[in-house]
Order: structure tokens, then sequence, then C-alpha cells
């Protein structure tokens, strides 16, 4: 229905058009009003009201916009947190392709393979670490050369506590890069090198005064170092009051003297400055008997002394005892290793009379020292046998005599090592009496020619729970025991706690296991603790191979075992076996 308006338009028009007295319209004014006409009353809003409504739904839309974008509006820290997130996501995603979990504080990627390339990666994610607390990227030899990479982006995580770089064929520019960047983590407690052949020859040096505290231990183990670097290390020594353990094994040029440069008298001279020093490892350092004077001198600066390894310096021989009249200083030694250092009759004399003022002393380690056979006895009577814990005196060609007053010490020990020493060779009941039960963890009869009846005593024994503590139990290199002696032992129980079992023969020989593996089939679920066992060159059939393998598909065990004249390794994990070839001993 049209308006009253557009009515009134109309009949004006015609009153218009019609020649009447009304005024005469526009043009403009008679288009203006057709398209009025055409116009509802609808179409028809006024302006103003309009433009209002829209501007205040405008104005509650954007009320509401603002109060939801407030609502998801994120706090001040959210974006760096967001970045972190992503930042993470790209850690896990790394430690994922090389086969490792993510840890915020612990970063391990030892054995990774890594390359430059990862080592490169590796070093733009430290940022996304802030609570990083230990670096290992050891045994990655690809990255030597390299190691700038990493250091330069040391800064981002300055809380490092451990830094460890084993075997990854530093040169002497990663020596330098690392030196640089120690300035940066100032909280580092272990610095660990070893197995860098070019961290030596000199190299060393990139590292003097760099080395500050908290460094606590300092491991440089096979470097290669030479007098120019003993001379080095002392002078970091010098700075380092709180350093505690200190391990520079088998370099054996470190004592050497080459031109007149003593070096290692400058290394030794330093240890008057590090009072903390609680565990010395100089192994295969080729000491001498004046580098021996040379380290007696400073013992006594060294009140907090534990540990003490002069191990494998056969160059030491006949005098030990410039040594040991300064050791009666380490009131708190508890461990002395002399293993494999030629020992003479006057050198394992010097060493009685220094005994008895040892008293914190828990483990002495003259194996392999074959004077040391004819002087068990004195030996023994100057420990404080009450407190011993370890006496391995394996390879020491032990007297019958020398075997019975090893008895005397059996009680109060942990670990009994015998081997190589076929005086016990029907002789293993007198050991196996004397041992206190439940306290010894290792015994080792390798090679000691043990009958038959030594194995019906050890599996009499087991059965009386007097091993029920024993971890570790190495029978390997006695093929004298008959199969009914291999079968009263594994018949026996008692041995719930073992780990490592080794029963291997020599090599070049081998015999049947048929008449004795079925006792052993029987044991393993009466082993519960078992992780090794070793049956090296014990001839058997696939059927009997798979039965072993068959009790073991549930459990973590390596069994070492010939197979087609080719030592092999199986781990046999959640019902998976896989075998890797070893290469013969």
């Amino acid at each position: 229905m049209e308006s009253t308006d557009g009515q009134r338009g109309r009949d004006s028009s015609s009153s218009s058009s019609g020649g009447g007295s009304g005024v005469k319209r526009s043009p403009l004014e008679v288009l203006m009003n057709q398209i009025r006409r055409k116009r509802t009353a609808t179409d028809r809003k006024p302006l103003g009201r309009l433009l209002s409504r829209n501007s205040e739904k405008n104005l509650i839309s954007e009320e509401v916009e603002t109060e939801r974008k407030e609502e998801r509006k994120p706090s001040a820290a959210d974006p760096a947190e967001s970045e972190r997130d992503i930042g993470w996501g790209r850690v896990c995603v790394f430690l994922q392709r090389l086969g490792k979990k993510a840890n915020s504080k612990n970063l391990s990627l030892a054995h990774c393979d890594l390359t430059a390339t990862d080592l490169l990666e590796l070093a733009t994610l430290l940022q996304f670490l802030p609570r990083l607390e230990e670096v290992d990227v050891s045994w990655n030899e690809l990255i030597g050369g390299c190691l700038r990479a990493l250091t330069s982006h040391l800064q981002q995580v300055g809380g490092i506590k451990a830094l460890k770089l084993c075997s990854c064929r530093l040169n002497a520019d990663d020596v330098i890069a690392l030196g640089e960047a120690l300035g940066c983590v100032p909280l580092l407690d272990v610095l660990d090198l070893s197995y860098n052949g070019g961290v030596g020859d000199g190299a060393l040096q990139g590292l003097l005064g760099n080395l500050h505290p908290p460094l606590r231990e300092l491991h440089l183990v096979s470097c290669q170092l030479n007098a120019a670097d003993a001379a080095a290390l002392g002078g970091m020594v010098s700075a380092l009051s709180t350093l505690c353990v200190l391990d520079v094994s088998c370099n054996p040029r470190l004592a050497q003297e080459v031109e007149g440069v003593g070096g290692f008298r400058e290394l030794t001279s330093s240890l008057s400055h590090a009072s903390s020093l609680s565990t010395l490892r100089l192994q295969a350092c080729g000491l001498t008997a004046d580098g021996l004077d040379a380290l007696g001198g400073s013992l006594r600066y060294l009140p907090s002394m534990r540990e003490l390894d002069l191990s494998c310096n056969k160059t030491l021989s006949g005098g030990l005892s410039r040594l040991t009249s300064h050791l009666a200083h380490l009131t708190h030694l508890e461990s002395l290793d002399l293993h494999l250092c030629c020992l003479t009759p006057a050198d394992l004399d010097a060493l009685i009379q220094v005994l008895p003022s040892l008293t914190a002393l828990t483990e002495l380690d003259v194996s392999s020292n074959k004077e040391a056979g004819a002087v068990i006895h004195p030996l023994v009577s100057a420990l404080p046998l009450t407190q011993m814990r370890r006496l391995p005196l394996n390879s020491c060609s032990l007297t019958e005599d020398s075997f019975t007053a090893l008895a005397l010490a059996a009680p109060f020990l942990r670990s009994v090592d015998v081997s190589w020493c076929k005086v016990v060779s029907g002789r293993l009941a007198l050991l196996l009496d004397a041992l206190q039960p439940s306290i010894i963890l290792e015994l080792r009869l390798s090679s000691c020619d043990l009958t038959t009846d030594d194995l019906r005593h050890l599996a009499a024994v087991c059965r009386r729970g007097s091993l029920s503590s024993l971890r570790v139990l190495d029978l390997s290199y006695n093929g004298s025991v008959c199969d009914d002696g291999w079968s009263s032992l594994f018949s026996a129980g008692g041995l719930s706690s073992l780990q490592d079992v080794d029963i291997s023969l020599r090599p070049l020989t081998s015999a049947p296991c048929s008449a004795w593996l079925p006792a052993l089939l029987s044991a393993v679920p009466q082993l519960p603790a078992l992780t090794r066992l070793a049956l090296q060159r014990w001839n058997s059939s696939m059927q009997e191979r798979q039965q072993l393998k068959h009790r073991l598909r549930k459990r973590s065990v390596l069994l070492e075992w010939d197979c087609s004249g080719v030592m092999s390794s199986s781990k046999l994990t959640n019902q998976e076996s896989t075998e890797e070839s070893q290469p013969e001993e």
C-alpha cells in the first residue's frame, strides 16, 4: 500500500499535467518524486537513527572483542616462554633422532656418532637449555677440530658443572677454543678430556690460566702428555685450591725429563697448593725412583688424600722406599694401588714397614708382583685387618704358606682375587671356609687349576647361604673341572644376588657342556639379578643354545657364547635377541 505522501505527489502531478492552476515543478523535482514513490516506508528510515544504531552495535562489538582479547592476552613473560617451548621441542626432536631422551639438566650424547654438523646444531640449541648442568659428548671422534662451534655458545649455559669430551680427537685448536670459553662456565666442577692424544705435546698450554675454582675434578687419561704438559699442568694445579681428583694415568712420557726439562717435578711441587686433593692417579706415567722422591716431598701437604694410584709403573722398581718414608703423612689414605710395578723384596719390605701407620687403609693392591707371594704373612700382619675390604693377590706366585696367611684376612674382605695362582688347586676349601657369610661380594678364581672337589666344596658353601651376597663369580680357565663339578655348583642354589658369572674355557680349547647344561637351565630362574653369563668355548647343539636363550628371553642378560667357532655376544631383552661378533681373546 502506497503512502499518503506518494498519493499527494501523484495528485499534484496530475493537476499540473492537466493544465490546472498548481505550481509548475522542475524536471529534477519530478524525477525525485518518482524515485520517492518507488521507495517503501521501510526503506525510508531516518538516516540519523540508522547511523546511531550501527554505531551502538559497533561500539558493543568492539567492547566485547576488547574483553575477549584481554582474556586471551598473554602475560609479559609468555612470548619468551612460548619461544622456549618451541625451542624445547627442537631439542627433543634432535635428541630423539640420536636415540636419546631429553633431559633439561643432563645432555648425554656419548657414542652417538656426532658429526660437525650435528655439533653445530647442538650448539644452537643450548639457548633452550638454561638449566643444563652436565654435557657429555664423549666418544664422538668426528667432532675433532670443530669444538669451537660448541664452545662459542657455552655462554648460553653458564650453569654447567660437568663437561666431558673423552675420545673426540680434539686437537690444539680445540683446546685453545675450550680455554677461551671456560670463563663462560664459572661453576664448572668436572672437566674430562681423556683419550684425546691431541691434548698433549704442548697443547695443554691452551688451558693454562683458564681453569679456576670451583673445579674439583680434572681427568686427562691417555692424552700423550709430556714433560712440557706436566709443567703446564703444574701451573693449573697451583691455581686450583678446590681440586679433589687429578687423573693423568696412561701418559707414559709425563714423568720423563727431556733436555733438562723436569716437568714432573714442577707438577709434584704444585701439589702442595692443592690441599683438598683426595684422589691422585698416576697409573702408567713412567714414574722412576727420582719421580717418587719428588712426589714424596709433596705428600705432607695433602692431608685429605684418600686414593693414591701408582700402578703399572715398572720403572719405579727398587725405589719405593723413597716414597714410603712420606706415606705416613697420609693418615686418611684408604686405597693404595701398586699392582704391576715389578716390586722387589726391598720395595715390599719398605711398604710393610709403613703399613701400620696407614690406619685408614681399606684397599691395598699389590697384585701382578711376583715377589709379593713370599711376603703375604708379614704383609697381612701389618694391615688393619678389621677394616680391609680389598686385597687382590692375583698373579703373585702364592705359596702354601702365603695362601694360608691370606685366609687370616679373608673374613673381612668384600673382594677376593687369587686368579692365576695354581696353589689354590685342591685347597679352595681353606679359603672358602674362612669367608664371612653374606659379606663377600666378589670371588675371582680364574686359571687356578680348580678340581672337581673344589667346585663341590664351593657348591656346599653356596648351599649353606654363605655366598648369598655374591655378585661376581669368575671361574674361567678351569678346564680341569669335571661335568659333575659344574652340575653340583649350578644345582646348589644360594646365589640369588649373582650378577656376573664367567666359566669360559681357555682360548684354543673346547669341551661339551651337555652334561651340566640342564643344571644351569634349572638354575637360571633362581638367579634374578643375573646380567652377564660367559660360556665361551663350550660346545653345544643348536637345540641346547635355543633352550638357554628361551630361559633368558624375558631377561636383560649379556650371553657370551661361541657360535660356529666365532665368539658372539647376544643381548636378550624383552623377548628380542641380537648377536654381535666379538674378537677372540
